[in-house]
């Protein structure tokens, strides 16, 4: 069995690892450089406006020594980690946090012998307050450099610029990306537990239940699956051991069921077969014709009823029985039934006990059906019963119901025989010594009848004594 499955989820989850860190890398590390560029730049701008409107001011207007200034840049130059300067409209570098320098040689020497930064141009910032690059190779590596106007009287005199390495927001991103990076991590590993319960828990089973599933479909319902768990999985597993165990009942059934038809058709066809050449080639005169032509009737008859039987029991077991309810009175339908066997029943000596509560007693059911039901019992009594014995046939009320017994005293029934005369062309040893016209159907019949109306029945047999069959209907709500 190919694994198709666990490869299908082994993919699953390296793709998705694979995937996750290329997006990490990539998508992931490139929003967070640019949230970290513009974060940073809003600070940096922030302290570029107060640093304009507070020293530039001073500085343009000489309201404050210019020695002060620049200990001030200086002390905050350090706090943003960054170059603070001063230059005025004309791209002069007036002063430099990071160089006394430059302002002691402005105030000695004047304005214009300030270092002039080579194609400054404030407009290369466009419409932002901010850019990355040399400036104008003033650096060596990229820095981030925020510019804010110092304007006096409504004049723009100089601007206000901070420089800050590109290296220290590389630095913070990459912090943040160690995080993010060890955050998947952790979730990938967590997955990958994730995916070994489920390999344990599911896949494993699932292979198990796979195995088992084809060996039934190849015909052996003896394989079983060994999983007890208290899941879903569990229960399927059990379903389909229950399944396989049916099935394979249902098989060996089937194949004593067409044994045994095979074997219930056999013998009156070969009989037919045996006395029909015979009289054609000559073999029985003429004059004994009859008496052969009457065991070719009853053989066909026999026949007939098998084949009867058969539809009977296809019916009741695909469509169910469709019963024509209706009260009757099930005193007069036994005194009516046994009127048939009067002619099997003088040969034998056998006569009729029937213990019948009051003149009429009223039952609710399909009468047609019940009086096939009481056929059949009567005649299983008839044919199992000694010469010169007698039946006993019972009505009795318990519990607003009527149970009707027919009790013969025969042969009996061996106790290892009783749950099974129920089976269908199921006959005992001793019956088929007794009975050479019997389906075997009778009593399959009769259970799929009384069961249809919702009812019971049941057997007591003692083997040499006698057996009882007694079965219930519903107490008729007008004999209430």
């Amino acid at each position: 069995m190919k694994n198709t499955l666990y490869v299908k989820l082994l993919l699953s989850y390296l793709v998705f690892a694979a995937i996750a860190f290329i997006v990490l890398s990539t998508f992931t590390q490139h929003l967070t450089n640019q949230y970290m560029e513009q974060t940073e730049s809003q600070r940096l701008y922030r302290e570029a406006t107060l640093l304009a409107s507070n020293y530039g001011n001073s500085y343009f207007n000489s309201s404050v020594s210019v020695d002060m200034i620049q200990d001030q840049l200086e002390a905050v130059s350090e706090y943003l980690s960054g170059d603070i300067w001063i230059v005025d409209s004309k791209g002069r570098l007036l002063m430099d946090s990071g160089d006394a320098s430059v302002s002691r040689d402005i105030v000695e020497n004047g304005v214009e012998s300030a270092q002039i930064i080579e194609g400054f141009d404030i407009t290369d910032f466009g419409n932002r307050y901010y850019r990355i690059g040399k400036f104008y190779d003033s650096y060596s590596a990229n820095v981030l450099t925020v510019f804010s106007p110092v304007t006096v009287g409504y004049s723009n005199l100089g601007y206000i610029l901070i420089h800050e390495p590109v290296s220290t927001i590389t630095r913070n991103c990459n912090s943040f990306m160690n995080i993010a990076t060890y955050t998947v991590g952790i979730i990938l590993a967590s997955s990958f537990l994730i995916l070994i319960v489920f390999t344990l828990a599911v896949y494993l089973p699932i292979r198990k239940i796979t195995k088992a599933a084809d060996s039934y479909a190849h015909g052996d319902f003896e394989a079983t699956i060994p999983i007890h768990s208290n899941d879903e999985v569990g229960y399927l597993a059990n379903t389909l051991n229950y399944m396989a165990k049916e099935l394979g009942a249902q098989e060996e059934e089937q194949r004593k069921f067409v044994s045994n038809v095979s074997h219930d058709f056999r013998s009156p066809l070969t009989s037919i077969k045996g006395y029909v050449e015979a009289m054609l080639d000559g073999t029985i005169p003429v004059e004994m014709q009859e008496k052969y032509l009457n065991i070719i009737l009853f053989e066909t008859e026999r026949l007939n009823k098998l084949t009867q039987s058969l539809l009977d029991l296809n019916r009741f077991g695909h469509h169910g029985i469709m019963l024509d309810i209706a009260d009757f009175d099930i005193n007069r339908m036994i005194k009516t039934t046994i009127l048939t066997f009067e002619g099997t029943c003088s040969k034998k000596g056998i006569t009729f006990d029937l213990v019948l509560t009051g003149r009429e007693l009223l039952v609710t059911g399909d009468m047609t059906k019940i009086q096939q039901v009481l056929y059949n019992l009567i005649d299983n009594a008839v044919k199992f019963s000694h010469h010169n014995s007698s039946i006993k046939i019972e009505t009795n009320i318990r519990n607003e119901k009527v149970l009707i017994s027919v009790k013969d005293s025969g042969i009996g029934i061996p106790a290892d025989s009783i749950k099974k005369i129920w089976d269908r062309f199921y006959k005992t040893d001793l019956s088929r010594g007794k009975d050479k016209k019997g389906t075997g159907l009778g009593l399959s019949i009769v259970k799929e009848i009384i069961q249809a109306h919702g009812e019971n029945i049941n057997v007591i047999s003692t083997e040499g004594v006698g057996t009882e069959f007694i079965f219930s209907l519903p107490l008729s709500s007008k004999e209430e």
